[in-house]
């Protein structure tokens, strides 16, 4: 928890002001009984009026102050356990989206999102509870405890006795509850990837009639979060009746103490009064300390796993500079990489490609198409061999200067529900006019004019109102409007009919002239006109040249020009 005092830190001089605060309201509450014992047994008997109002109204300028003093620190605890829990979501968030590849794929998307959002509401939870009741409640029971001391030292002892059995069961239970938490929190996890599949994958299912099925699964992964909230609440319910059970033997034992010394003359009616007033105290702060170590059991646990992401090791780091004289815009060399750390997922892979030129990239499903593109733009560091743009070592250029040139459309990428002109854009400042060029170059101006309020038409969730022939323009569009050094369609004209395709690959060769590009395609016909073309299979290199020579020297690319084209 120490990295808690970092984002605490700022508010110290709130949360003490708004200790003193609580403390003060606190003490009024405490002096309540303690004034009402002296009214009846010291004042009241007297007879004296004016006294005995005096002292009542005491008693309620200490409710009013204790009132007061509760709603204004209370206001301040919101504030602060809002102000540290909105810092540690940014920081939170911010890490995420710096995060490596390999990091994200560690911790799984649902977890990310569930550290995101329930975690960071279980520490918010816990901050405003300790600063609200973390004051209160110890006051209240040691000043509850002390105060009983000067009212009558053998009935207050009789009580103090069961406070050890309250201390020992509730650290037990608390130190049982955190593990339980966090397995609860990993239930969590899987309920939201299981949510998110399942929305995501909505027509799918509806399609095959799996809803049945789905509900089946859901009910699996719902059941098992029950369970194991239902393990960790019981486990922390048994803190109230064990201290009931307690302090209520020891309520009896006061009682019959009391009775017994006021029979003997040893004691006063309005003491037994404060007493009983005070033991109503005492019990109601052990259970607001209950409440306290049930939201701390959860916090603490969702903090570990926040903390767990905010010291992700960083492990794309900028390397030395590192550059060799050369005339070529990409080179790899002999390049290897797995993803699991046991079989390659590519494996040798060794090309060049002059500013300008294009490469095509075909291969089977899981042949490394896509990881080649995700180690040019180094979301994965390469285990073997090197990566050069301009000669220069990909692993020694800073993040954003190396992510600035690229233009690039991968498979299943995103649309936000937003303008089309803002999903173009995606926040680079670009201008509408340059946009429109984008449109236009990527064949989507046509529907776009179609559609209500032209580039102004706002998208849902995913890009659900569109076609994917529409959408993949839409992305298409967003990767030219940056007019980039490097272009990267990967499979990004699969849903676009072969007129389109044939346009697209037109205003490719028109005006991106001095842009290098890699197309990775399923199709012959979006990649024969290429440079180069690679191909691969199950992560090898097994051919590489133009379109006419593979044909003559590439059994497997031949085969899938003569499937394809025919001929």
């Amino acid at each position: 928890m120490t990295k808690l005092t970092v984002y605490l830190k700022p508010y110290y001089f709130r949360i003490f002001v708004g200790f003193i605060i609580k403390f003060i309201g606190t003490i009024m509450d405490l002096f309540i009984p303690w004034i009402l014992s002296h009214l009846i047994d010291e004042v009241a008997p007297t007879g004296n009026i004016p006294s005995i109002l005096r002292w009542g109204l005491l008693m309620i300028a200490c409710s009013v102050a204790a009132w007061q003093g509760n709603i204004i620190a209370n206001r301040m605890a919101s504030s602060v356990s809002a102000n540290v829990t909105r810092k540690l979501r940014h920081d939170l968030f911010e890490k995420i989206a710096y995060l490596s590849c390999r990091n994200v794929d560690r911790f799984t998307v649902p977890s990310v999102i569930s550290r995101l959002t329930s975690d960071t509401y279980n520490v918010h939870q816990m901050l405003g509870m300790i600063q609200r009741l973390g004051i209160r409640a110890p006051i209240l029971l040691i000043g509850g405890v002390v105060l009983t001391i000067f009212l009558d030292f053998g009935m207050s002892m009789t009580l103090v006795a069961v406070l050890p059995f309250v201390t020992i069961a509730v650290f037990a239970i608390t130190k049982k509850g955190i593990p339980l938490f966090t397995n609860l929190q990993k239930a969590v996890d899987v309920l939201v990837r299981t949510v998110r599949e399942n929305i995501t994958g909505i027509r799918v299912i509806k399609a095959l009639s799996k809803t049945d099925y789905e509900k089946q699964r859901f009910d699996t992964v719902n059941e098992d979060v029950v369970a194991r909230e239902k393990e960790a609440g019981v486990n922390m319910a048994k803190t109230n009746p064990l201290m009931s059970l307690f302090l209520n033997l020891g309520l009896v034992a006061v009682i019959l103490v009391g009775a017994y010394e006021v029979n003997k003359g040893v004691s006063e009616p309005g003491k037994i009064i404060a007493f009983l007033s005070y033991f109503t105290i005492i019990l109601n702060a052990m259970l607001m300390i209950t409440r306290i170590f049930v939201t701390l059991s959860k916090g603490t646990a969702s903090f570990k796993r926040i903390v767990k992401v905010l010291d992700a090791p960083e492990d794309i780091v900028i390397a030395e500079p590192d550059v060799i004289p050369t005339d070529d815009h990409i080179t790899f060399d002999h390049v290897s990489f797995s993803y699991n750390k046991k079989q390659n997922n590519v494996n040798d892979i060794s090309f060049s490609l002059k500013k300008g030129e294009t490469l095509g990239i075909i291969g089977a499903t899981g042949s490394g198409k896509s990881t080649i593109i995700k180690l040019l733009m180094r979301f994965y560091d390469v285990d073997s061999g090197c990566i050069r743009i301009n000669g220069r070592n990909i692993n020694s250029i800073p993040s954003e200067e190396l992510h600035a040139k690229f233009g690039v459309v991968l498979q299943n990428d995103a649309l936000f529900a937003d303008t089309i002109c803002e999903n173009i854009d995606f926040g680079r400042g670009i201008d509408r006019e340059n946009i429109q060029r984008a449109t236009v170059l990527a064949q989507a101006d046509e529907f776009i004019k179609a559609v209500d309020g032209g580039l102004d038409y706002k998208l849902t969730i995913k890009g659900a109102n569109l076609s994917g022939g529409q959408k993949q323009r839409v992305l298409i569009s967003r990767a030219f409007a940056g007019n980039p050094e490097i272009l990267i369609l990967d499979d990004a004209s699969s849903a676009l009919d072969y007129k389109t395709d044939a346009k697209l690959r037109q205003a490719l060769s028109e005006h991106f002239k001095n842009t290098t590009k890699i197309i990775v395609a399923q199709r012959i016909s979006s990649i024969k006109h290429a440079d180069k073309i690679l191909v691969l299979d199950e992560g090898n290199v097994i051919g590489f040249g133009t379109h006419d020579e593979l044909i003559k020297i590439c059994d497997v690319y031949a085969e899938i020009s003569k499937t394809q084209l025919g001929g």
